[in-house]
């Protein structure tokens, strides 16, 4: 949608912002939470971020680097940024190609104590080739040369004000790191560690007509049942951050008037596992492993075809997630050019073609008990998960759904901390599966999904000679698969990059080896009066609040 239009800035007043979780620092390299780094957002600005369909987007630099505009090197081992011109920090002076060196060098300082090292892990050196150009060079070819100064997470920091704050010395800048100088659309007037900061419209930020709003208080503290009520019932609050709240007690609240929901959705995906070795106790040592043989049934492509169509997806993202669920057919939903089409089938529960399914493939009940045979082995699962109130409704859900099929299902679930757990003594964790299905939900940090589509490659699975180390818990193993894999690896071209991920997350699907059932989101709360708010997963939340503003 596009931003609401702003007449002239600061017209729209004043505007309150509840995280309740509070901030303690305002310098995103010393601070991993996004209690910290979102309210930061408003002040410090990166080269480029991420909008809310997950699509990098160019911020303070001109445009994307890219192998076409050659801003990336042939070999794949630099990447060449330029900054827009005429830029100015909140304090009227230039912004140039050595604050952008000075701050890669801030986070790569020894002893500095940086909490986005890992994105600058294969960075060799940052120089300004002049005042607007600034090249990153890697140790070797990068792909996805995205990571440094990208994002949220690795803004830019004025030399001026932190040229003292290298290293060890940096945690000790108080003033700096309570009240940095930035470009974006507010700068802080004051900072209450651990309680509340108040922000005041950016006098030289870039656009004259923004930010919409003049002044700022962002609060912290409470719990997520007191910050929705602020927004969606007292109507004290015009947004509310991460309501990790009962889906019927948010609707309740919603139905005051005041303020509506609002939803985002990054990476995680509530899926099920399905063990394509069998996990029989008989076994011993070889159960769940490609060692000891494939499962009895959970490789029959009717089978698994008839229990993902036997289930009601929409019933399970709305009973379990309300707001914060949405059924998805793929383990890769997201970021949108990523997100295949060719499974949205599974969105529609087809009991009957479930059962039909099974009946063409050979299996019956022919004894009458309710469960379904075919050449002495029944369909009958062990299905396990995490002790969790949310996952033993949807465990109850699916039981009845396969029930109606001639499937039986026992349930079991496991406290978190064992399930979870990486007890090699213990037979209950997720990755020995000593189980037929298992269910829980995974996703992956940023918008390249290179490392998470590794999780599925040959290698990557669990079994005694590892100690049980990798995420493909499935057992799943296609050297096809795993050439895509290598192809991923050695692509840089983002679209030719998408084209290959969607393919194995069909590969994927299309096996049966998981069985995807809520694309997990993010809730907030705005006010009814509140317009421009474009809610992010892949950024700050706040990452367009230059373009919030009030309704007339």
């Amino acid at each position: 949608m596009p931003a609401a239009a702003v007449a002239e800035r600061g017209d729209a007043g004043h505007l309150n912002i509840l995280y309740w979780q509070a901030p303690t620092i305002l310098n995103p390299y010393l601070s991993s939470g996004p209690k910290d780094i979102e309210p930061a957002s408003m002040v410090l600005e990166p080269l480029a971020r991420y909008d809310e369909q997950g699509s990098l987007t160019p911020w303070l630099a001109v445009e994307i680097p890219t192998l076409a505009n050659g801003g990336i090197s042939k070999d794949l081992t630099t990447i060449t940024w330029v900054l827009q011109p005429g830029l100015t920090w909140s304090d009227g002076t230039a912004v140039t190609a050595h604050d952008v060196v000075f701050t890669a060098d801030y986070c790569m300082a020894p002893e500095g104590g940086c909490q986005q090292a890992t994105k600058f892990s294969d960075v060799t050196q940052v120089e300004a080739l002049d005042d607007l150009t600034v090249r990153i060079t890697f140790a070797g070819s990068k792909p996805f040369p995205y990571g440094p100064l990208v994002g949220v997470e690795t803004p830019i920091l004025q030399q001026a004000q932190f040229a003292d704050c290298v290293g060890a010395s940096a945690p000790s800048c108080t003033a700096q790191n309570f009240a940095p100088i930035g470009t974006g659309p507010f700068r802080v007037t004051e900072f209450r560690a651990g309680d509340v900061v108040t922000f005041e419209a950016n006098p030289a930020y870039r656009d004259p007509a923004k930010p919409g709003f003049a002044t700022v208080t962002f609060k912290g503290g409470g719990d997520a049942i007191g910050a929705a009520r602020a927004v969606l019932e007292t109507g004290e609050m015009d947004y509310a951050w991460n309501l990790q709240v009962d889906p019927a007690i948010l609707n309740k609240m919603a139905e005051s008037g005041k303020g509506h929901l609002i939803r985002s959705f990054g990476t995680p995906v509530e899926r099920l596992m399905i063990n394509r070795t069998d996990p029989s106790a008989r076994l011993g040592d070889a159960r769940s492993t490609r060692e000891g043989g494939a499962h009895p049934f959970l490789t029959d492509p009717a089978v698994l075809g008839a229990m993902s169509a036997a289930i009601d997806r929409a019933v399970v993202a709305e009973l379990g997630y309300g707001a914060a669920g949405k059924p998805t057919c793929d383990i890769l939903p997201a970021p949108a050019i990523y997100a295949s089409t060719t499974n949205d089938a599974c969105l529609t529960q087809d009991l009957a073609g479930a059962a039909q399914a099974l009946t063409d493939a050979g299996w019956v009940d022919s004894d009458g008990d309710g469960v379904r045979e075919k050449d002495g082995v029944r369909l009958s699962v062990l299905f396990q998960t995490s002790t969790n109130p949310v996952r033993q409704d949807t465990q109850a859900l699916l039981k009845s759904w396969w029930a109606e099929i001639g499937i039986e299902t026992e349930l079991r679930h496991i406290d978190p901390s064992v399930f979870f757990g990486g007890d090699q003594a213990s037979p209950d964790t997720f990755q020995k599966f000593y189980a037929d299905i298992q269910m829980f939900t995974n996703f992956f940090p940023g918008t390249d999904p290179e490392a998470y589509l590794n999780n599925w490659t040959c290698k990557s699975i669990p079994e005694p000679t590892n100690n049980w180390l990798g995420f493909n818990i499935p057992r799943y193993c296609d050297p096809a698969y795993d050439a895509l894999a290598i192809e991923l690896a050695q692509t840089a071209v983002l679209e030719d990059r998408a084209a290959i991920a969607r393919t194995m997350n069909d590969m994927l699907m299309q096996a049966g080896a998981l069985i995807p059932l809520v694309h997990r989101g993010d809730v907030s709360a705005q006010a009814n009066t509140l317009e421009g708010v474009r809610m992010n997963s892949w950024d700050s939340e706040l990452w367009n609040i230059a373009d919030w503003t009030r309704a007339k």
